[in-house]
């Protein structure tokens, strides 16, 4: 098991992966600890059926990884990690299920800090918290703030503003065409956003709950799940799970700009190659949806302010612009510039310290 992780081809010189199981409850979990140059390493807690052991543990190597870049990024002063829990087959109790991760969480002595991701909820924030101190994204306490997922989905609005006036030369969306693919918490909160400003939505999920909601709501207009990729759009927003811009989806994606929540939306890193070659400004997924976890980080920091946050969100956008313009007079790719100064930001702060 050690050498097939020290082998992984997404290991990156993670420097704990932990393995966690509870036969009683029906816990099995890995947490994976990427980078403490800055800090603690924090990141939200995945919930998620996966098809084998092996497709979570690539899972939790590739999502912490992007953690350690996305806080340097924002600069946080805190580190990268990111946790999966496998859902159980057949029936559990959920609140068990979480109180011995909590458990989990606390063995590792505080290098780890969780808050929420896909399939996890302030709710179940609270019944770890019984077990652990070392978890964000609460809905109460003196420095709560709840469900990260709204700043997420305002940051990633800001950054399609900023990749709008970069492509069209105005951050002005009134008109513009948006496919938003998944409509979760955060991508529910993008859409509404976006409908405010005025923009065309075509929208895809498998909740079909959801879709009526934006259809009555938003004026959006439902796409199936299997076409929102190559809709006719100025503006792509991946919003569901990683991998969606892959060789088979790329070649008909007819977007000129790819933004949205979506972690790891590239499923592999010469995609980001063959976005820029057709043209297609692609705003790296860490950069843009990094709210969410400037939220965490405050409530982390003992010193929950909505000032503090929104600063950084204004910040979010000055990296972001930042990373365009380099890639642009470099003749670079938006990723590869990003990637270069998470770790620039990453090493700056290990040698200080």
């Amino acid at each position: 098991m050690i050498m097939s992780i020290f082998s992984h081809p997404d290991f990156d010189g993670h420097e704990a992966v932990h393995a966690f199981c509870d036969t009683e409850s029906g816990l099995r979990a890995f947490i994976a600890v990427h980078n403490t140059n800055r800090g603690p390493a924090s990141g939200g807690t995945r919930f998620w059926t996966y098809a084998s052991d092996g497709d979570a543990l690539a899972d939790v190597l590739r999502l912490s990884r992007a953690m350690s870049y996305k806080n340097a990024m924002a600069q946080l002063d805190i580190g990268g990690g990111k946790a999966v829990i496998l859902r159980p087959e057949g029936a559990f109790d959920r609140n068990a299920l979480f109180a011995a991760y909590g458990r989990s969480v606390e063995t590792i002595g505080g290098t780890y800090i969780t808050a929420e991701d896909v399939g996890v909820s302030p709710a179940d924030m609270a019944v770890i918290k019984t077990q652990t101190d070392n978890v964000a994204g609460l809905s109460e306490g003196d420095n709560a703030s709840g469900d990260p997922s709204p700043v997420t989905a305002e940051g990633v609005f800001r950054g399609i503003r900023v990749a709008a006036e970069r492509a069209y030369g105005s951050p002005d969306l009134n008109g513009r065409r948006v496919a938003i693919q998944g409509l979760g918490s955060v991508g529910y909160a993008l859409a509404e956003h976006l409908a405010h400003v005025g923009a065309d939505l075509q929208v895809a999920d498998i909740d079909t709950s959801r879709l009526a909601r934006a259809e009555k709501e938003l004026g959006a207009t439902i796409v199936d799940t299997n076409d929102i990729l190559s809709a006719d759009v100025d503006i792509l927003a991946p919003c569901a799970l990683g991998g969606a811009i892959n060789s088979d989806s790329l070649p008909a994606i007819r977007a000129s700009i790819v933004a949205g929540a979506a972690n790891n939306q590239l499923r592999t890193p010469d995609m980001a190659e063959a976005l820029t070659a057709r043209g297609i400004l692609y705003a790296p997924d860490y950069v843009i949806n990094a709210g969410g976890i400037i939220n965490v980080a405050a409530e982390v920091a003992g010193r929950y302010d909505v000032a503090w946050v929104q600063t950084k969100l204004d910040q979010l956008e000055e990296t972001l612009g930042e990373v365009f313009d380099r890639a642009a007079s470099e003749g670079r790719t938006t990723a590869s510039i990003a990637n270069e100064m998470a770790q620039e930001r990453m090493a700056v702060i290990r040698d200080w310290r």
